[in-house]
């Protein structure tokens, strides 16, 4: 792997103030015979001396374009993820953590984000099945050299929306125990024949905290509508049947709420809250 980087405190890829230090990383992936650029969001104080021993919980997010900076941003908006950590991390509602935007693959998006055959989106060559080795081989081997990373299903936090959230959900089973934290956006939990949701049936091992949301005009007409809702409801009682209550689960349906980045923006903070909050 090689790559390049740029330390971007107030900008990203643009002109737009960033809270805190953005770090851009291009890395090329053996796995996936690509590059792609990570996103590092370094909390504030991380370059102090007096913190130069201390280790931070990370959070992973998928379509690291759309987190930080409209500029780059899927419609020109962003999940201002940047402002929300630093708010929460300033009003010690939760630590000081580092965000890890991990960007797609653009055209290919579909085709990693998906594990199986699917006809909506139309996939007939998923790659999907080798994101966690991405993920665990590349992406995570690659930041723990460069950041001070705390180790630990407690400090390990995974997440996307759409697509990305389904990649979420599925590393997560395909690699029990390495995240602690989910959070799953408005997941297209009706993809391959809603196999993940059957998957998920037979799993035990879930992270320690998850939260999940969808609003209910996400699928553009009324039947589909209530089918995404219904299928967000089913993944809930699956996890509740696992044994996870409302300490460790975090179920929010959005009434009039569309599939976009401007309402997964407004719920991060909610989320970013309820997965990583300070102990007490």
């Amino acid at each position: 792997m090689e790559e390049t980087t740029s330390s971007v405190p107030s900008g990203g890829e643009s002109s737009v103030e960033v809270a805190g230090e953005l770090r851009l990383h291009e890395l090329q992936s053996r796995i996936f015979r690509n590059t792609r650029m990570l996103r590092v969001w370094l909390p504030p104080g991380y370059s102090a001396p007096e913190n130069q021993g201390r280790h931070y919980p990370v959070f992973y997010l998928n379509d690291g374009q759309n987190l930080f900076d409209p500029a780059t941003a899927y419609i020109g908006v962003d999940w201002q993820a940047d402002e929300a950590a630093d708010r929460l991390i300033r009003e010690g509602k939760i630590p000081p953590l580092i965000l890890v935007g991990i960007d797609n693959a653009r055209e290919d998006r579909a085709r990693e984000y998906l594990p199986y055959r699917s006809f909506n989106p139309p996939v007939m060559r998923p790659q999907g099945k080798r994101y966690p080795e991405f993920l665990l081989n590349e992406v995570m081997p690659f930041l723990y050299q460069r950041y001070r990373i705390a180790r630990g299903p407690e400090n390990t936090g995974l997440g996307g929306s759409s697509l990305g959230a389904i990649i979420s959900l599925f590393t997560v089973i395909d690699r029990p125990g390495i995240f602690g934290r989910l959070l799953l956006e408005s997941p297209s939990l009706f993809v391959s024949n809603r196999q993940l949701l059957k998957s998920s049936r037979a799993f035990r091992q879930w992270p320690e905290k998850i939260f999940v949301a969808m609003g209910t005009k996400e699928a553009g007409s009324e039947a589909r509508d209530r089918q995404v809702v219904e299928d967000v409801r089913a993944l809930e009682r699956v996890l509740q049947r696992a044994g996870l209550r409302e300490d460790r689960l975090l179920v929010r349906i959005d009434e009039g709420a569309t599939h976009n980045e401007r309402e997964w923006a407004k719920r991060f903070p909610v989320a970013l809250a309820f997965l990583f909050a300070q102990s007490s």
